[in-house]
């Protein structure tokens, strides 16, 4: 009884947070060519060094493949309502990490040569966001903050992307930076393991 009143009021909470500024998720959403093809154009441009066929390639995988983990998901909410189902064990998986870890293993099977991966994380802003985890990719040798942010988890699926520092909601730090922060570090060639930093490590 105790986890049913729990799980409510969880839900209960998430809707709240829901009403007061997630945009609810489109139900049926659409794979648009316009929109690859400008996402890949961005890609082009992020250095001259960047190659056509891989720009396109990682501009289709960041759109269509979403829609794909939407489903794995059991997406019908917006995101902090799904999030919520998540974390009571109503739905299978879908929080920010997930999207971010799932985005990230998809590209990295392609092996590009001309375009970076880079995770990030991004603290809250205020008491009504949480701690935010997403996809940057780059130029091949560029930073993060050059880059450009894959993140399907805001919109339940429906890629949103943009320059790093342009983001209007998030201020995008290195996840190894904030996971230090908390005492972790990620081993070379294990980007989803975290191993406790020791007092000698420091």
């Amino acid at each position: 009884m105790q986890a049913f009143l729990l799980r409510a009021a969880m839900i209960s909470l998430a809707l709240f947070v829901a009403g007061c500024g997630a945009a609810p998720v489109d139900r049926d959403p659409a794979v648009s060519q316009s929109e690859i093809r400008a996402l890949a154009a961005a890609f082009e441009d992020l250095a001259p060094e960047v190659d056509p066929e891989e720009a396109a390639r990682a501009a289709r995988i960041a759109i269509t493949y979403p829609l794909e983990l939407r489903a794995l998901y059991e997406v019908e909410d917006g995101p902090v309502l799904h999030n919520t189902k998540v974390n009571t064990g109503l739905k299978p998986r879908g929080l920010c990490w997930h999207w971010a870890q799932d985005m990230e293993r998809r590209m990295r099977q392609e092996g590009f040569e001309t375009l970076a991966l880079h995770r990030a994380v991004a603290p809250p802003r205020n008491l009504f966001r949480l701690e935010h985890s997403t996809l940057i990719m780059s130029a091949s040798g560029a930073p993060m903050e050059k880059g450009l942010v894959l993140d399907p988890w805001r919109m339940g699926g429906v890629l949103y992307w943009g320059p790093v520092t342009e983001d209007p909601r998030y201020d995008w730090l290195p996840r190894a930076e904030v996971l230090a922060s908390k005492g972790y570090s990620i081993p070379a060639g294990a980007p989803n393991t975290l191993v406790p930093i020791t007092r000698d490590a420091l």
